[in-house]
């Protein structure tokens, strides 16, 4: 196997096969994806609808990485900035958690409250927060159910390959409780300060 070759089986091991939780397309490994969840339990055809601005955000419950629960309700009167990412320090999601934490006391004047969503449980949840300094809560959404809520537990497709995880959406959810604006397919460089900027 060539030096390139290998180089793209690496990242496509790294990338898909253990992006613990996002699952393979049962076409590919039928019975029992790599992460170990049956067929019947991944939803592979069932991806329901993003949420259009102007509806009424669903509701959720999840723990964060300090084991506290967090509940929609909770931030009722005021704005919520529900962000979904793809897994817990990987370079792109570390970039725009840092950007969100570094704009935290701006959203802390539009009384914002800014909630990171992702799979993984919330021991990794923790271990990302500790290392990059991460003070808001991070949403442990292991079995990905609030992410099909939202609609965005979605199938790609890498190096021909498919599967399942989260694309990089982030929802402004307004203080009457409905979407207000949606970002979708998300480029993290400048993205934290255009939400902000739509809170103000």
């Amino acid at each position: 196997m060539g030096r390139r070759s290998q180089r793209v089986e690496a990242e496509y091991h790294e990338n898909v096969i253990f992006l613990w939780g996002n699952c393979i397309d049962p076409a590919l490994f039928p019975g029992e994806c790599p992460c170990g969840e049956p067929d019947r339990k991944r939803g592979h055809n069932a991806s329901m609808a993003l949420i259009e601005p102007g509806k009424k955000a669903p509701a959720f419950t999840l723990a964060d990485q300090d084991g506290k629960t967090h509940r929609l309700a909770d931030y009722a009167g005021r704005s919520v900035v529900l962000y979904f990412y793809p897994k817990d320090d990987t370079p792109g999601c570390t970039a725009e958690a840092c950007a969100f934490r570094d704009n935290l006391p701006s959203f802390k004047t539009s009384r914002a409250a800014v909630l990171g969503v992702s799979i993984l449980d919330e021991s990794s949840k923790a271990r990302f927060a500790k290392k990059h300094d991460l003070t808001f809560p991070l949403l442990a959404d292991e079995d990905h159910a609030v992410a099909e809520k939202y609609g965005v537990w979605q199938k790609k497709s890498m190096y021909g390959r498919t599967f399942m995880g989260i694309a990089r959406t982030t929802y402004l959810i307004g203080k009457d409780g409905k979407v207000a604006k949606r970002w979708d397919n998300v480029k993290v460089n400048g993205h934290a300060e255009d939400v902000l900027a739509s809170t103000l």
